[in-house]
């Protein structure tokens, strides 16, 4: 069974920083294509960034280009999603999930940008 744990949110002003975290069991990170989504006040869930199997690469939603990475470190088999210059729309409950087959969920870590 997949079991995601995602942690690394909290409160940080305009223009900060966070990294969070997706640790994952029953899986190998490495073996499957990964993505972080969130979910903003008032909207529906949305995909924010991805990363594939093997060759490891990466794409991003327009909003975030630039500003967010998404990586993954095989020997912990976690995937990261660093965000940078973070904009209060970048607050919402940040969710990770892997492309098994069915997907997996974590239970979602929360962001919030505000001075």
């Amino acid at each position: 069974q997949v079991h995601l744990v995602e942690s690394g949110g909290g409160l940080v002003q305009p223009g900060g920083s966070l990294r969070l975290s997706c640790a994952a069991s029953g899986i190998l990170v490495r073996n499957w294509a990964m993505a972080w989504y969130r979910q903003t006040p008032g909207n529906q869930r949305e995909w924010v960034a991805s990363i594939t199997s093997t060759v490891s690469r990466t794409s991003y939603t327009d909003s975030v280009t630039g500003r967010f990475t998404i990586s993954r470190d095989n020997n912990l088999n976690i995937v990261y999603l660093q965000m940078n210059s973070l904009k209060p729309e970048d607050t919402g409950v940040y969710y990770c999930t892997s492309h098994t087959s069915p997907p997996a969920w974590g239970q979602g870590t929360q962001v919030t940008v505000s001075s």
